[in-house]
């Protein structure tokens, strides 16, 4: 006879995890460095959408990037590379591929299984230089890419990545700032509005090395980005910035990961978003550890989101650990509202109409990390692209 005894409320495995493992003594990831890694897909369990990492998430609009088979042969670009800028497609076995990270959850490790050649730029200028690179012809089909970004010692350089077009993508980025170089590296989303990207993002900066992050995501049905910068030379600095701005029925997702690895690092997150129409959806979840050895640290994120209309919903997640007690600081922030009335009544009162005291509020408040881009060609256009957001929804 079998015996069957009733479930107890509280006995179930939790949905993040492990807890139901067949180790014995099995304890589950205590801090974020520890998070299971792996390059080959099959390493990594399904996604259910119950899982802390997944269920924000559309699932079901990005399955065919999680678990099909993706296309990994190279894509057509444009880029115009300046003296001490390379760019090439390599083979997967250079020896710069796999230096900066890797996969920690199914769709990056989907990529890394299947791409091809990866995009390698590499700048060795020690003059400012600044690279744009254009992707707008990635098409239709579920695709992987891989790209190596190297700024070797004392370069100094921008690179900006602009995507636009359909996409069905799912992409690798490591990103290398060698001793005493400067990288300003900017990715856009200009999507069309159809299209699917997710993309993890993997940076290791150096000793006395500087990098200025910044993802900006305007088009796509889901975009979902998960930069993971570790400031791992000493004296390392890092600033973390995002702009997005999600319309109807748009999910534009970011989880951002700093951790401090060495002593006296400085690191900076900022990312700001707005949202209007009918199921506009965004997700910010900010992880910064400071580890063990990072005495020194100076650390802070901070996200800030202005809802424009009903109907939006802003998920916002700061989380801080820290390993040491010997920091010079470390906070987080978070804060989602509608416009602030006193502003709009000192507009209004100095004859600024409603509708333009509204828009000049929202492009202020953008406007911290549309000059933080640090190029003046592509701020012009990100205003003029907010602007074009807005019209028809302040009226």
């Amino acid at each position: 006879m079998t015996i069957v005894t009733p479930e107890q409320h509280g006995f179930k495995a939790h949905s993040d995890g492990g807890w139901d493992a067949n180790e014995k003594g099995f304890v589950p990831v205590q801090t974020r460095s520890a998070r299971p890694k792996s390059f080959e897909h099959a390493d990594f369990a399904p996604v259910t959408g119950i899982e802390a990492d997944w269920k924000l998430t559309p699932v079901k609009l990005i399955k065919p990037l999680l678990d099909d088979a993706l296309d990994g042969a190279h894509y057509p670009f444009e880029a115009n590379a300046p003296d001490g800028v390379v760019v090439e497609w390599v083979a997967r076995d250079d020896k710069r591929i796999a230096t900066a990270g890797a996969p920690e959850e199914r769709a990056s490790a989907n990529a890394w299984s299947s791409f091809e050649q990866a995009l390698a730029i590499t700048v060795t200028s020690e003059e400012h230089v600044t690279l744009r690179l254009t992707r707008t012809e990635l098409g239709s089909a579920a695709r992987a890419a891989h790209t190596v970004i190297t700024a070797r010692p004392h370069s100094n350089s921008t690179v900006i990545i602009d995507s636009a077009g359909q996409a069905l993508l799912s992409e690798n980025v490591e990103v290398v700032v060698e001793e005493g170089a400067t990288l300003n590296f900017v990715n856009v989303h200009d999507w069309d509005e159809e299209a699917i990207h997710l993309a993890s993002h993997f940076a290791q900066v150096g000793r006395d090395a500087h990098l200025k992050h910044t993802i900006v995501s305007l088009g796509g049905k889901v975009v979902r980005v998960n930069p993971s910068v570790h400031l791992s030379g000493e004296g390392s600095d890092c600033d973390l910035n995002g702009l997005y701005f999600a319309d109807k029925g748009q999910h534009l997702e970011q989880r951002v990961y700093m951790h401090h690895k060495a002593a006296h690092t400085r690191g900076r997150v900022n990312y700001k978003g707005a949202l209007q129409g009918e199921g506009a959806r965004t997700v910010w979840v900010g992880d910064v550890l400071i580890g063990r050895e990072g005495a020194g640290t100076d650390s802070y994120e901070q996200n800030r989101n202005l809802v424009l209309t009903e109907g939006t919903r802003a998920d916002s997640i700061p989380n801080l650990e820290i390993e040491t007690g010997d920091i010079q600081g470390a906070g987080h922030a978070s804060a989602t509202g509608r416009f602030d009335d006193e502003q709009l009544f000192y507009l209004q009162a100095r004859g600024i109409s409603e509708v333009e005291a509204r828009r000049l509020v929202v492009i202020g408040f953008l406007a911290e990390i549309v000059q933080k881009v640090g190029d003046e060609q592509l701020e012009t256009r990100l205003t003029a692209a907010i602007e074009a957001e807005l019209e028809g929804t302040l009226s």
